[in-house]
């Protein structure tokens, strides 16, 4: 009895990589630019990979491409094989122990190196890539395969929810504060001396000049949902990228702030910062843990995920 002929793949990985670029993306000008090709070879992979699956991935208007109904089942399935291709293609450094880890910007600077720290501890050979951003652009970089794992604050909001793993991690509380002797508070806020903190209405810290993290971090989601909604008339003053810089805004007393527990704990023990709290305000939050499920969860992985899961 004949063995059956193997059928080879007549798709190229090259086409794959092309096709997800533009998905992402949106044009053929930035995948080129993204993939270091010219746009003539990144519009003939398109066109070929649009002839072998004999169907059409984006309707042509004009410059513009706009994705087909086709499009989407193919880019899950795109991204799943060149996840796998790349896990092959690195496998010794799988085995080596490297690992890709995304993180928000207050749990990278604040929380993740004690658990590094922990990882290291248990291999002292990992070979850690660390990425730090806002949670919107780490999701984005999960959703890419370019990160293994990722810690982040908000609620993650991936393009593709079918190919993203999310899973609640634990949970952070927001701190409303100001300096210690601050001008806004005095004559406003009631000081309670057996919590050590400044209590103020909804209405009273509206009118108070608001420190807040910029569109698209994970407090600034937080804040925006669970504070800012009830303050329409709120005097946010400034919207900034760093937690450092608004932390050393208010202690020069330009306004009151709003960030994790975990970032401004040093300034509160030392009394340099002094907690505002807020009657009828709630700002705990969840952190998560975000994957692609198309991601090789190599053994530095799964010890990772066994060190976060017990912190």
């Amino acid at each position: 009895m004949k063995k059956a002929m193997q059928t080879l793949p007549k798709i190229t990985l090259r086409q794959l990589a092309v096709f997800v670029s533009i998905y992402q993306t949106g044009s053929t000008s930035r995948a080129s630019e993204e993939l270091h090709l010219s746009q003539s070879a990144v519009s003939s992979a398109l066109t070929e990979l649009e002839s072998r699956l004999q169907m059409p991935l984006f309707e042509r208007v004009g410059r513009r491409l706009n994705q087909h109904p086709n499009a989407h089942p193919i880019y899950i399935q795109a991204q799943a094989i060149l996840g796998q291709a790349l896990t092959l293609e690195h496998y010794h450094k799988h085995q080596a122990g490297q690992i890709h880890i995304g993180a928000s910007t207050t749990i990278g600077n604040y929380v993740l190196p004690p658990l590094l720290a922990k990882l290291y501890g248990v291999q002292p050979k990992a070979n850690v890539d660390l990425y730090i951003a806002s949670t919107q652009e780490v999701v984005a970089e999960v959703e890419k395969l370019n990160i293994d794992i990722a810690l982040v604050e908000g609620m993650p909001r991936p393009a593709d929810s079918k190919a993203i793993e999310q899973r609640a991690w634990r949970t952070d509380t927001l701190m409303i504060f100001a300096k210690r002797d601050s001008k806004w508070l005095n004559g406003v806020a009631e000081y309670d001396a057996m919590d050590d903190c400044y209590r103020l209405s909804i209405t009273q810290l509206a009118k108070l000049p608001l420190l807040v993290r910029e569109t698209g971090s994970g407090t600034r989601q937080i804040i925006d949902e669970q504070l800012l909604q009830y303050m329409p008339d709120a005097d946010v003053v400034m919207a900034i990228q760093q937690s450092e810089a608004i932390k050393h805004m208010v202690s020069a007393d330009i306004g009151l702030g709003c960030l994790s527990q975990h970032v401004i704990h040093a300034e509160l023990a030392s009394g340099n910062l002094i907690q505002v709290k807020v009657a009828g305000i709630d700002l705990a939050r969840t952190w998560w843990l975000v994957w692609h499920k198309a991601r090789h969860q190599s053994p530095i992985w799964q010890t990772f995920i066994d060190i976060i899961s017990e912190a």
